[in-house]
């Protein structure tokens, strides 16, 4: 817990902790004493009974919850319902497998539109910059996006050019 104390005395915003109990009473103590850490932690809670069984208790109490490893719209309608704050479908992982990732998330966005649920969509397991664009266009709040992957975003080689071209511009033009 010492890290989580660290990382949200730099971060001003939502800091993820895992709860990484198995059964819902260990992962609902686990969860509160993340959560007493500081207001901005979000606990991640896994996709399945045990774990929405804590969702529900925790959100009663305003601990603010991610469910992870969610692979069907099915499963993150249950989480948002169970009180999840966030959701996180898990594109890459789902592409890996031969699915559409992204049609997930296009899924997800729907069905919350459609009822009115308030639980925010993380993109989760982003593996190339595509998969960042394409969340964005399928309506996911969020994409926890690898350090590689963000490096790939802000290059494109036209910028490179433009950039030498501009330098090279500058360099010809008489100072005095």
């Amino acid at each position: 817990m010492g890290v989580v104390r660290e990382i949200v005395s730099i971060i001003d915003g939502p800091v993820s902790a895992e709860a990484v109990s198995t059964q819902a009473g260990p992962m609902i103590q686990e969860s509160r004493e993340l959560a007493a850490i500081h207001t901005n932690i979000v606990v991640k809670i896994p996709m399945n009974a045990e774990g929405l069984k804590a969702v529900s208790v925790l959100s009663r109490e305003g601990v603010k919850t991610n469910v992870t490893l969610v692979f069907s719209a099915n499963q993150a309608l249950m989480a948002a319902l169970a009180g999840a704050a966030y959701i996180s479908p898990f594109v890459g992982r789902m592409d890996d497998i031969g699915h559409d990732g992204i049609a997930l998330v296009e899924q997800i966005v729907s069905v919350f539109d459609i009822h009115n649920l308030d639980a925010q969509i993380i993109s989760a397991s982003i593996r190339h910059p595509l998969h960042v664009t394409q969340s964005a266009l399928a309506g996911a709040h969020v994409a926890t996006v690898p350090y590689k992957v963000l490096m790939q975003m802000l290059k494109h080689p036209l910028t490179d050019l433009g950039i030498e071209k501009f330098l090279t511009d500058w360099a010809r033009v008489p100072k005095s």
